[in-house]
């Protein structure tokens, strides 16, 4: 072959990554002895291992400790011994062991890439690239968040030991998401790996002893699933950080659920890649193939759904087809190659399932026609056409290189395809157009949005979803918020409610009977079961009846809520006038509410005064900060702006205290309102007159129908009903502990975000109970990414 025939050609010669020092690290390590614990290397209690192989060629790499309960126990006490001495540490002290950190990875960062690519089989220009480096990132970005803590966090301290479960499709970089902000709040940590890929994060606590790290602060443990389920139902640990399937995800919110401890999730995905018809074609396939088939697809925030315009449908899967036809599969430490091997047999035998069942449920699979490697676990990258919305490969989380296709004709129906899920974690929308695309970004359900691009990072950014893909954030302000807490005014312990006595007949008998209504969609409607239930003032007497609530007034309200698109769609402006008229017209009868007050709650009229006096003021509060609890604009180091956008949970179910009941309902609702929310509201159990007083002054109050729903009842009963709702986005309950523990287990249907007070009521009157803790609980934060430049 001339030259001239080699270059019409343009073949690839292999540029194979040295390994030497990879292979000569492993076999100076006894891997029997791999558990991190105290600063030491123990091996696990009985000598027990498992081994883990390379994807590439199946062979064994080694044999490695597994981790027991007891493993585990010994993890959380170091862990423990040595929280008080790091948390009280300066931030600079912390933020110095931060960056000897990312130095030392730096300084082996080329070997940190071959493990990787070795234990994973990702590509080598990937690892090199991309994970070690942004690795690299979050260690030094969070040494200056270190530093910075208690002035940008004044009033928050580090949560305490947190256990931390990490997968094997980024172990590197999850590693690092998880171990820095934790680090840099003064937590301490126990971190499992995915025994699939724990070779880096060995090699990681090999740089955890040189860089100085005190013992005890990192500890890592590597195992299967009884180290895992040790870590999440420890009583030692205050949080859990898990990143991994959503099935898992829900197994840890039950199993945690009434424990107290801080959770965040960061789930699958089942993401929309969205091309509109002005998009740059060729730009939108270049952008495809990063983000369906980098990391061979196991990436929860992958593409895996390609929603294109009919116009140029044909044009550009003929466009896809030829880029896949050139995509290299084969060695990941050859510096050429595009696709490596999926991480294990397992998983290579599930996504032959899974397109085995698309294609049977109506799809067309197309391959392009190229030889895969003798050995290893490799699938070639699969197109699927003529996808419905219903095929399982359309719905299911495949964690493969398989790229499902669909089209759309108009802006709402590309809309209506993408949320189309039970997931949110990412999307990706092209179009020229930028007026579009920032049209269509924050009406896609995801965490993430890219606008021209994909599978864009930063440890300045916040990632993570809603829905099926978890909650919580990770990486920027966000995500250090997760590793701290603050510390809320906690009353006293919450009695479960107890149905008393019929209360006796009011003395005087002249006054005319009323039953209160439930207050849904802006109506005052009568209950499904047609049941009352009576209200007693303070001495016994029967000041009222209202509505008995049952699981059919709960349906009817959130589909009011949920269909009230007036609320959500308003400005912060609008919204805060309204909360200001609300204020206005509660203070125009504030004397006939703290008469209720007195007289249901044996209150003095001073105290009752006071406590609609703070409720209307609360109002104010929330009215103000409506339009002033901003997003923030993000500027990673790329040509790329990032708008952390505040939106709203969505629907929010509210369970009310029966303590200062009139303050406590409106403490909870106005903030929710206030960012933007829906709310489903059931007030107190023992004093909802309260609330039912309230309906006139919602009603000329300008609230449109269905932002503010009450169902009065029983609030165990109603607030099951609330956590099972799978419409209901949000759950804030402050009731008896185990009312709060069954309402976090029954959540996981959807994965709500449950705020509860574990069986504890608030000091509503105080500073604490209001504010910032409060409207960061009634957002999401979606981070769009909008790159710049030609």
């Amino acid at each position: 072959m001339n030259i001239l025939d080699r270059y019409h050609a343009m073949e690839y010669g292999p540029a194979p990554e040295a390994r030497n020092e990879a292979d000569a690290w492993l076999a100076a390590r006894d891997f029997g002895k791999a558990l991190f614990i105290d600063g030491g290397w123990k091996a696990a209690t009985g000598g027990k291992t498992f081994e883990t192989s390379e994807p590439s060629s199946g062979k064994l790499l080694a044999k490695v400790s597994d981790a027991s309960a007891a493993d585990i126990d010994a993890a959380v006490a170091a862990a423990t011994k040595a929280l008080p001495k790091w948390s009280a540490s300066t931030g600079y002290q912390r933020a110095k062991v931060l960056y000897a950190i990312g130095r030392a990875m730096q300084r082996h960062q080329r070997l940190f890439a071959v493990l990787e690519s070795i234990d994973n089989g990702k590509p080598i220009r990937e690892s090199r690239d991309i994970d070690v480096p942004l690795a690299i990132r979050h260690f030094i970005h969070h040494a200056g968040w270190a530093q910075a803590l208690d002035k940008d966090f004044p009033g928050h301290k580090g949560v305490g030991v947190v256990g931390q479960i990490i997968p094997w499709n980024f172990p590197l970089l999850m590693l690092a998401w998880k171990i820095a902000p934790a680090l840099a709040a003064g937590c301490t940590v126990v971190l499992k790996p995915a025994e699939f890929t724990p070779l880096t994060a060995i090699l990681f606590a090999e740089i955890c002893e040189r860089a100085g790290v005190p013992k005890g602060v990192v500890n890592i443990v590597h195992g299967g699933p009884e180290a895992g389920a040790a870590i999440v139902n420890h009583a030692g640990i205050q949080k859990i950080a898990f990143t991994g399937s959503s099935e898992v995800g829900k197994i840890i919110r039950k199993a945690t659920a009434g424990s107290g401890k801080k959770l965040s999730l960061e789930l699958g995905g089942k993401s929309a890649f969205i091309v509109f018809e002005d998009a740059d074609l060729d730009s939108a396939v270049e952008g495809l193939v990063d983000g369906i088939w980098f990391n061979q697809g196991q990436v929860c925030c992958a593409g895996s759904r390609l929603l294109v315009q009919e116009g140029i449908a044909d044009a550009l899967i003929a466009k896809v087809k030829t880029r896949m036809s050139r995509l290299r599969v084969g060695s990941p430490l050859d510096k050429n190659t595009d696709i490596g091997p999926l991480v294990d047999l397992t998983q290579l035998d599930r996504v032959k399932g899974l397109v085995a069942e698309g294609a049977k449920q109506g799809a067309v699979c197309w391959q392009p026609d190229a030889a895969l490697p003798s050995s290893g676990y490799y699938h070639l990258p699969t197109l699927a056409t003529g996808v419905s919305p219903a095929n399982i490969l359309a719905q299911e989380e495949v964690f493969g290189p398989v790229l499902a296709t669909m089209t759309f004709r108009n802006t709402e129906e590309a809309i209506e395809l993408a949320n189309n899920t039970r997931y949110g974690l990412a999307a990706s929308v092209w179009s020229e157009n930028i007026n579009l695309a920032l049209h269509v970004a924050p009406q896609l359900k995801a965490g993430v949005v890219w606008v021209n691009g994909t599978n864009m990072f930063d440890a300045a950014c916040g990632f993570g979803g809603y829905r099926e893909s978890g909650f919580g954030r990770e990486g920027g302000r966000e995500g250090m918020f997760e590793y701290l807490a603050a510390k809320l005014p906690l009353g006293p312990v919450i009695k479960p409610a107890t149905t008393s006595a019929q209360p006796v007949e009011q003395a005087d008998g002249t006054a005319i009977d009323r039953t209160a209504k439930l207050f849904i969609g802006g109506k005052q409607v009568r209950p499904d079961g047609n049941y009352s239930l009576a209200v007693a003032t303070a001495k016994g007497k029967l000041a009222g009846e209202v509505g008995l609530g049952n699981r059919k007034d709960i349906r009817d309200a959130v589909a009011a809520a949920r269909a009230c698109k007036a609320w959500p769609e308003a400005t912060a402006y609008n919204r805060s006038q309204v909360l200001y008229y609300l204020a206005e017209n509660l203070s125009g009868r504030a004397g006939e509410f703290a008469f209720r007050l007195t007289e249901l709650t044996g209150a003095t009229p001073k105290a009752a005064r006071e406590e609609v006096d703070q409720s209307i003021e609360r109002l104010f509060l929330y009215a103000g900060l409506a339009d002033k609890f901003e997003g923030r604009v993000h500027q990673p180091p790329a040509r790329a702006v990032t708008l952390a956008l505040h939106e709203p949970v969505g629907v929010v179910g509210i369970v009310a205290p029966d303590a200062s009941p009139l303050l406590g309902l409106i403490s909870l609702i106005a903030p929710a309102l206030a960012m933007g929310n829906t709310v489903v509201a059931v007030p107190s159990e023992r004093y909802p007159l309260l609330a039912t007083d309230l309906y006139q002054v919602i009603e000329y109050s300008d609230v449109p129908a269905g932002a503010i729903n009450i169902v009065t009842g029983r609030s165990a009963e109603l607030a099951g009903v609330l956590a099972k709702h799978d419409d209901v986005d949000g759950l804030w309950i402050f009731a008896d502990a185990d009312t709060c523990a069954k309402a976090e287990a029954e959540s996981i249907g959807n994965l709500k975000r449950v705020w509860s007070g574990n069986g504890r009521g608030l000091d509503w009157a105080s500073d604490e109970a209001a504010g910032d803790a409060f409207l960061r609980r009634a957002i999401e934060v979606k981070n769009v990414w909008v790159p710049y430049g030609d």
